[in-house]
């Protein structure tokens, strides 16, 4: 049985499915079933973080770029872009948890582990649109920890905008 899951994993678990549906647990290959259950369960976990990584990312992004650089790098049309990411994040996080309910006791640690990725990625990004005249982000352009609480993060239409109009 461990072959097919190796070779055909479709029919590995289309089997598994067929054995526990008639009950015929002896016959199920336990090992690579739990394995199974136990990575679909990180994967999951693994795309909250994938998800608030990139609502981080862009709410970094939008609050440097409105308080720090204002006017100086993005346009209006660039801002609203990072909007609609910051958007697009939070309905993945939504959907994700709204048919996963039990990772929302999962949220505060993924919201640890996303943070310095996040911060990462809006460094880079930034870097690469900042004029010579100013100076380069570092890890020190950002906190040490989010800024903001999850349920600050996911308020919907919040957007770190600092008193610019678009």
């Amino acid at each position: 049985m461990s072959n097919l899951y190796e070779t055909d994993y479709h029919q590995w678990l289309s089997n598994q499915v067929a054995l526990l549906r008639n009950h015929h647990f002896d016959q199920l290959d336990l090992e690579n079933l739990l394995e199974d259950l136990e990575l679909g369960i990180e994967s999951k976990v693994d795309n909250l973080e994938h998800f608030l990584t990139n609502l981080i990312l862009h709410l970094l992004k939008c609050d440097y770029q409105t308080s720090v650089l204002r006017n100086t790098v993005a346009t209006k049309r660039v801002i609203n872009g990072w909007l609609n990411s910051i958007d697009n994040a939070r309905d993945g996080i939504n959907k994700l948890l709204r048919k996963n309910h039990s990772l929302e006791q999962r949220v505060e640690d993924a919201l640890v582990e996303s943070y310095p990725d996040g911060k990462k990625g809006a460094i880079r990004e930034m870097n690469r649109h900042i004029p010579t005249e100013c100076p380069k982000l570092d890890n020190s352009s950002f906190p040490d920890t989010c800024p903001w609480s999850y349920e600050k993060l996911m308020e919907k239409d919040w957007y770190p905008l600092n008193g610019v109009e678009l």
